[in-house]
């Protein structure tokens, strides 16, 4: 089977960087993890701060066997599977041989794409530059808007009218504009309280 096969089928996957860290945002901040970025993303954030990750062809191309062989290597069983946009690709493979070794699975997603993967978390942060593939809601575990404009706190009521009940609701400034809009969230969280408030804590910290 040649790369671009393998690919389609999710048994290889481009990936930009791998590394073991604290996650920084959402539900789960301050939880060691280790990160899975992949390259490839269609979606487009003007403000995206890994903007290196939109070309999947500048990354290397690894099985899913060396993808998790290398996740073995460190204490923690909470993988993050992020991007890019890892939606582009089945998810199916990869989840299936990090479950029989033992992990957690988190998935960090646009929901740009079908939904496809065994995944214990299932964060979806919405973005307004690619419109969700409908399959995204009813399994989204946390609704993550960032918040970069005015326009975004409707944005964020959009979707959260379309997930399901149980889905985790958190508003998340956008950090080159948290000095603008962190008090309105504070406000916004204090007359709205089914939302609740992400911060890039890994960025206060320097945590790669």
């Amino acid at each position: 089977m040649d790369k671009k096969t393998a690919v389609a089928a999710g048994t290889m996957l481009p990936v930009m960087e791998a590394f073991y860290t604290i996650q920084g945002e959402g539900t789960f901040s301050g939880h060691p993890a280790y990160f899975i970025r992949l390259g490839g993303c269609d979606v487009g954030c003007v403000w995206c701060d890994v903007k290196d990750s939109w070309e999947a062809e500048k990354w290397p191309v690894l099985t899913i066997q060396d993808i998790v062989a290398e996740a073995k290597q460190y204490p923690c069983r909470k993988v993050v599977i992020t991007g890019g946009e890892p939606l582009m690709y089945d998810m199916n493979p990869l989840t299936a041989l990090l479950k029989q070794e033992g992990f957690t699975t988190h998935i960090e997603t646009s929901g740009a794409h079908p939904f496809s993967g065994d995944f214990d978390w299932v964060c979806f942060s919405p973005k307004k530059f690619k419109a969700p593939h409908p399959s995204i809601y009813e399994v989204a575990n946390e609704l993550k808007v960032v918040i970069f404009h005015q326009s975004d706190f409707e944005f964020a009521e959009k979707h959260a009218s379309q997930v399901n009940e149980a889905c985790n609701l958190l508003l998340q400034p956008e950090w080159s504009k948290a000095k603008i809009f962190t008090n309105e969230i504070i406000t916004y969280a204090k007359l709205h309280p089914n939302w609740n408030i992400s911060l890039q804590t890994h960025k206060f910290m320097n945590i790669p």
